[in-house]
């Protein structure tokens, strides 16, 4: 099995949103390098929320910023380019969850698995 980059294994971690009000949960994530330097980030989340039952989603959001192949794929990125990432992914993470019901590229990303 081949070693995770720092960054592949940083995007990786569970997060909660800035309010606390949603965790995702990761299980799983791969990300597949396109040959035109972009990528695209699948997880496997549980997500969970006050008060309602925790829910299984997959979703693959497609990262097209070419600026950041380095440090995807870098076994010693730079720290802060590398926060800079994990910080820009969960935004898209998050902006993916809010907009899901109402936007239909954003419904397109993810399924529902329970």
């Amino acid at each position: 099995m081949t070693a995770r980059a720092p960054a592949e294994q940083e995007l990786a971690r569970s997060c909660t949103t800035a309010d606390g009000g949603v965790r995702f949960g990761v299980v799983d994530l791969s990300v597949d390098h396109l040959p035109d330097r972009t990528a695209v980030l699948t997880y496997q989340l549980t997500v969970e929320r006050r008060r309602r039952p925790s829910e299984r989603w997959t979703v693959a959001l497609p990262w097209h910023d070419k600026s950041f192949a380095d440090v995807l794929t870098s076994s010693a990125p730079d720290p802060d380019r590398l926060g800079q990432l994990v910080h820009l992914v969960r935004a898209l993470l998050e902006e993916w969850w809010d907009t899901k019901d109402h936007n239909r590229r954003s419904a397109r990303m993810g399924r529902r698995l329970s």
